[in-house]
């Protein structure tokens, strides 16, 4: 099995899940079991949400806005 299809990718996945939740680089170190919350801020921080998203969905919560459902690829089917 490829690194990239077992444990890692879970592990990556959790941190990601995290990340994208508002989850503080300190706490995740704690939980993926790292010593130096710096390690994990330079692996996981591509996996960070910008600013603007996070802007956004402040905002967007607020206002009580429902994020819209991702597009769908037309199937070529008429409704």
């Amino acid at each position: 099995m490829k690194r990239v299809d077992g444990f890692h990718a879970l592990r990556h996945f959790y941190a990601s899940t995290l990340l994208d939740a508002g989850e503080s680089i300190t706490a995740l170190a704690e939980h993926l079991g790292h010593s130096d919350p710096g390690f994990t801020l330079r692996t996981y921080t591509h996996l960070m949400p910008s600013s603007k998203d996070r802007t956004r969905r402040a905002v967007d919560n607020v206002l009580g806005v429902r994020p819209e459902p991702p597009a769908r690829p037309d199937d070529g089917l008429a409704a």
